[in-house]
């Protein structure tokens, strides 16, 4: 078994590798963004491409089945692309390069790539991009970045969703916080809300600048 993984890893990397060559080449900007079910982040992508629509940007939509999702994002006027995996709990660098090809993208692109909702399997897969960006919602726990560290340590950004509904919860910010930097000292935290806008031109600028 260890054997097939590190195979499966392996093969996973080249191909990871061969994406990241082709999108600095380009000039692409590619964030893979990670996160658990429910944790609104659709709605924040949705938002984010609304606000840069007028902006070279595409969106590569991960799911076990359907094309919801990719629907949604179309519907604010961005490119966006469906991959199903079906069985499988995450995307693959091998997908992901496919996926460019249908898109036929030109130089300069911003690639969001909307991963399958896990905190698990993704961690381990490096599709080529820039940046992981987790996703944690304050309907959930301020400990998952100690139950799923993998995942925290592999990531440049933490965005804190859902902040609106933090009036109604019992959800520490701060603590959420210190936890996620007992794990990645260096990981960067914005508080967002799709639904008021907060902290979503910080989200923007941050982009922006890594673009630059």
């Amino acid at each position: 078994m260890v054997q097939i993984e590190q195979d499966i890893l392996g093969k996973n990397d080249a191909i990871a590798q061969e994406n990241r060559l082709k999108f600095a080449m380009n000039k692409q900007l590619v964030v893979n963004l990670v996160s658990s079910p429910g944790s609104g982040k659709t709605t924040l992508l949705t938002e984010t491409c609304r606000r840069l629509a007028a902006d070279k940007v595409v969106v590569i939509e991960g799911d076990q089945e359907t094309a919801n999702d990719a629907d949604r994002i179309r519907e604010t006027g961005v490119r966006a692309i469906q991959v199903n995996t079906g069985k499988g709990c995450h995307l693959d660098a091998a997908m992901i390069a496919s996926a460019c090809e249908r898109l036929e993208l030109d130089g300069g692109d911003l690639i969001f790539i909307e991963n399958v909702g896990n905190l698990v399997c993704p961690a381990g897969f490096d599709l080529g991009e820039r940046h992981k960006i987790a996703i944690l919602s304050v309907t959930e726990g301020e400990d998952k970045p100690l139950k799923y560290p993998d995942m925290f340590a592999a990531s440049s950004l933490m965005l804190v969703n859902k902040v609106d509904l933090l009036p109604h919860l019992k959800f520490d910010v701060q603590l959420c916080i210190d936890n996620a930097r007992k794990v990645n000292p260096d990981i960067e935290v914005i508080c967002v809300s799709a639904t008021t806008g907060e902290g979503v031109p910080e989200w923007i600028d941050w982009l922006q600048s890594q673009r630059k």
